[in-house]
């Protein structure tokens, strides 16, 4: 018996991390556009399908220029979604039959991890509606978004254990050693003593007090740091081993 071929399609969809002032982990997510009411409209991870002539690395790219403007970004393929059911909600499939004025049987979606700086300005081309939502109150999403974040946390985990040095995209230029601390415990989920993290990045060359303190704040005011990615060149060191 012959077999049954359908119309399969493939795309890409982006989680982009973010680290706001609150010292809390974000994520950008997107208004799904719809012809319906306001209150059928749904959030969901900045994607698209992937053109004809186009590599999957070259089609995720072009999804976070088009989010954020910003052209270059680092970016991390991490999985294939594949399941035959991701896409079988009645909402999903009339959402797609808008959205490409395809015959789509089967959606297959590779997973792109980002970071971005919150205070870069959002300048999206695409969307009209592009929002920072802190990771721990995440909406109910379409099709398996859900899950891709929730894995994309444990990717980007074990991105961390192999060069920490991306904690330094997501933090602003000028940092405190609490943010380092509180953004360095969000990713990782690692029970950390302020205090000996604080003597532990002190003894570190590449990460460089500065002559300015925090101004207008309740609490004692803190000492502003730079990460130096020449010095952390020349001397190689874990952030915490």
């Amino acid at each position: 018996m012959a077999p049954e071929f359908i119309h399969t399609y493939v795309s890409v969809d982006c989680v982009v991390f973010g680290f706001d002032s609150d010292n809390k982990l974000n994520i950008l997510l997107v208004q799904r556009r719809s012809d319906d009411s306001p209150a059928e409209m749904h959030k969901k991870l900045p994607g698209s399908l992937i053109f004809s002539n186009e590599d999957v690395d070259d089609a995720a790219s072009r999804v976070l220029h088009e989010l954020t403007g910003i052209k270059k970004m680092i970016l991390k393929q991490f999985k294939c979604y594949a399941d035959p059911m991701r896409a079988s909600s009645q909402n999903d499939i009339k959402w797609m039959d808008k959205e490409y004025q395809h015959n789509i049987d089967r959606i297959i979606t590779v997973a792109y991890l980002s970071l971005c700086k919150i205070d870069h300005k959002i300048n999206s081309s695409k969307y009209s509606n592009v929002d920072w939502h802190p990771i721990d109150k995440i909406p109910a999403l379409p099709f398996d978004h859900n899950v891709i974040i929730q894995e994309s946390l444990g990717e980007i985990r074990r991105w961390i254990d192999i060069d920490f040095t991306i904690i330094f995209e997501l933090l602003p230029k000028k940092f405190t050693i609490r943010q380092l601390y509180q953004l360095y415990c969000a990713l990782s989920e690692k029970k950390i003593d302020i205090k000996n993290f604080h003597k532990k990045v002190s003894s570190f060359s590449f990460i460089i007090p500065l002559d300015e303190i925090e101004e207008n704040v309740s609490h004692r005011a803190a000492r502003f740091y730079k990460f130096d990615g020449k010095a952390y060149k020349k001397n190689n060191s874990k952030l915490i081993k």
